[in-house]
């Protein structure tokens, strides 16, 4: 048996345990085979009892008189059973009798739920397992739905076939907001891309499709009233009435209020290029092609405007049923009002002393006009001022001490400062960010309930229809769990367990994350075999942020192919999360069987794979961005197998050998084709630790933050 080196030991007594670091809520330890995301507030497994065995004989039994969204919610349940148990020829039952033989999972619930999906509205359950028969209760039909969604998450494979444990479980979400926002705009969604996502939003239990559909790429929705809208500000991507109706019954049917955006008065671009009369400057307007923030804004001093909209308005709402209408609000730079003199003249006789007065001044009336056609007016933090009704509610992408300023002021809000799926964070980062946490933390109770919740932000400058799934999941179900389950639900290590197996399983809705990856690097290498490219781009991550545009050799725009490594790459690298966490045994003194071997294997691998690329970045234009990462990865993996010998031989690396690999690590982790190769802050660790030092973190380079 190899002894290491003295100085791991001295390491590993220097820091706290993994197991005293991050221990899980209790109870959990013992339930980890359960796949269950997000975690329920209460479950118990039922010791000593059987599994229940879901074959041919299961059925769904209903209650009497069950309305019609209770049968529509268990008709969707039996489809989704079929497509997770690959049963799709059985005929599951659906019956209003006990049946004489088989397993049987029951429905009860106290009252249907509301016509039209209301916020708060309950959606706690009760679910009981037994080798039998199961038993699902609920006040509502939509805790029904919650329910449901739990149940199939249990369905696992057994030596008995597919099977359910035996489980008493009572739940209930810790918030009433739950969201995804998906930007239409910059990139046009399909239909199909919207549908799957929201199965996937209501396997995890998320209740609110946030709809961006106007920015100033795009006005993506059939106006009948002012038709140049989709005409001229579209492209000709737009979703038809019908279509709009479709999605909004889609959602509700599994639990999902649909609340749609459109952003006013800046973000308008697209309005202005059939209706330029709405602009703060004469036109002609065109379609933005680029990113950033731009200065077209509606004029607030014209009747026109607001006439305009109550039309507008009018006609949309009619369309989305929920209560909520979202009228953006965010990032006026003002340019157009600054330089417009009829503008001026109108700020000077109602008394408004700059630009955020004037924007207050349009809030004002335009959230009149929303409340005429029976909506509460939602928009992000910079409409927040006193003089608003206090109905409206704030959305926060700037932080919990801005949701808190505005709770204080006694609006309700909702948090997506760190639930930005765009910025390409880990999924332990937004696990870590908690609405009632930070600035809000110190609230009384009762303002801490006007915190509605939170919504995750896929904003669309660098996503298709192709990977979009992939910048959504499987992350988004790390902040399912952070919005749905107890406060007391943070230990990382268990999430990052539950998430692995819910990945895969998300696969059975269509989800495309999983699937389009290979399919992307094989059109990327010109081969079918893309495994070499595979491996690379396994250890890789994009930039974070909003480094991509700089990092980019020519300015990205709405007409970029979206076809390159770093559009394939996930957000976030498994395998370069699981490295280091071999590595952080090892240097900790916490060796298990097999770990520095599985170590030496994998860099033996990562160096010997440049080899493999070269031939294929030859012959692929889309491909040559690999040759710097490929460099830098054969380059790190060589570093550490040199660490690792260091060590086996209990021998100190020398100083100026340890300085010249910490130089070439931090080389290496610079960002090269937009992609940062994540496994060399653990080759750094190996180099500090076979030089005797204590292993420091390395940080992401700022230039690719």
């Amino acid at each position: 048996m190899r002894t290491w080196p003295i100085i791991v030991a001295v390491l590993a007594l220097s820091s706290l345990s993994r197991e005293q670091e991050i221990a899980p809520p209790p109870g959990i330890e013992a339930k980890q085979a359960l796949r269950l995301m997000p975690w329920p507030a209460g479950i118990e497994l039922q010791a000593g009892s059987g599994p229940m065995v879901i074959d041919s004989s299961f059925s769904v039994l209903l209650p009497d008189h069950a309305d019609h969204r209770l049968e529509k919610a268990a008709e969707i349940f039996l489809n989704d059973l079929r497509r997770h148990t690959g049963m799709l020829a059985l005929d599951f039952h659906l019956s209003d009798r006990a049946p004489q033989t088989g397993t049987v999972l029951a429905l009860a619930s106290d009252r249907p739920a509301k016509q039209v999906q209301e916020l708060g509205e309950d959606e706690s359950y009760a679910l009981k397992v037994t080798t039998s028969r199961a038993q699902l209760s609920a006040p509502t039909t939509l805790g029904i739905i919650r329910g449901l969604a739990t149940f199939l998450q249990l369905v696992a494979i057994t030596p008995q076939g597919f099977a359910v444990p035996s489980v008493n479980i009572k739940d209930q979400p810790r918030f009433p907001w739950r969201g995804l926002l998906v930007d239409s705009s910059r990139h046009f969604m399909p239909l199909e891309v919207i549908k799957r996502n929201l199965d996937g939003m209501a396997a995890v239990k998320l209740n609110v499709f946030h709809w961006h559909l106007s920015d100033y790429q795009g006005f993506r929705l059939e106006s009948r009233r002012f038709p140049k809208l989709q005409e001229l500000g579209s492209d000709g991507f737009y979703y038809t009435q019908d279509e709009v109706r479709e999605i909004v019954q889609y959602a509700a049917d599994r639990g999902i209020r649909v609340v749609p955006e459109f952003d006013m008065p800046g973000h308008s671009t697209s309005w202005f290029v059939g209706y330029p009369e709405l602009a703060s400057a004469p036109g002609p307007y065109s379609l933005e092609r680029r990113w950033g923030v731009f200065d077209p804004a509606m004029d607030p001093s014209r009747e026109s405007t607001y006439r305009f909209l109550d039309q507008f308005i009018g006609e949309v709402a009619k369309l989305f049923p929920d209560a909520f209408f979202h009228i953006g609000g965010d990032e006026v730079n003002g340019k157009q009002w600054d330089a417009n003199p009829k503008i001026h003249e109108f700020m000077r006789a109602h008394g408004l002393n700059n630009n955020a007065d004037l924007q207050a001044y349009f809030n004002t009336r335009l959230e009149k006009i929303v409340a005429k056609h029976g909506k509460v007016m939602e928009g992000w933090d910079e409409i927040l001022r006193p003089d608003l009704p206090k109905n409206i509610v704030i959305q926060s992408w700037r932080g919990q001490q801005s949701l808190a300023d505005a709770v204080r002021q006694g609006y309700r809000g909702l948090l997506s400062s760190g639930y930005y799926l765009d910025l390409m964070s880990p999924a332990a980062a937004h696990y870590a960010v908690d609405p009632l946490a930070g600035g809000a933390a110190g609230l009384p109770d009762a303002d801490k309930k006007k915190i509605l919740g939170g919504e995750a932000c896929m904003w669309a400058e660098f996503v298709s229809p192709e990977n979009v799934d992939s910048r959504i999941w499987p992350r988004l179900a790390a902040i399912a769990e952070r919005l749905w389950s107890p406060e007391k639900v943070t230990d990382q290590e268990s999430m990052y367990e539950r998430l692995e197996r819910i990945n895969h399983w998300l696969d059975a809705y269509g989800l495309t994350h999983n699937t389009n990856y290979p399919l992307m690097l094989q059109r990327i290498g010109g081969s079918a075999d893309a495994s070499p490219l595979r491996v690379l781009t396994d250890i890789v991550e994009p930039s974070k942020g909003y480094s991509r545009s700089a990092l980019s050799q020519e300015e990205p725009t709405a007409v970029t192919p979206l076809n390159r490594l770093v559009d394939a790459a996930r957000p976030e690298s498994a395998t370069a999360r699981r490295f280091s966490t071999l590595v952080e045994m090892l240097v900790s003194g916490r060796l298990k069987p097999g770990t520095e071997r599985e170590i030496r294997d994998l860099l033996a691998e990562w160096k010997q794979n440049d080899e493999k690329v070269r031939p294929i970045a030859e012959t692929s234009l889309l491909a040559a961005d690999a040759i710097p990462l490929s460099e830098s990865l054969a380059t790190l993996a060589s570093t550490g197998l040199e660490a690792l010998d260091y060590l086996d031989r209990g021998e100190r690396a020398p100083e100026a050998w340890k300085s010249r690999q910490l130089a070439s690590v931090e080389q290496a982790f610079q960002p090269k084709s937009q992609l940062l190769v994540m496994v060399a802050p653990a080759i750094q660790k190996l180099v500090q630790v076979s030089a005797g030092e204590k292993p420091s973190e390395l940080s992401i380079p700022k230039t690719a933050r």
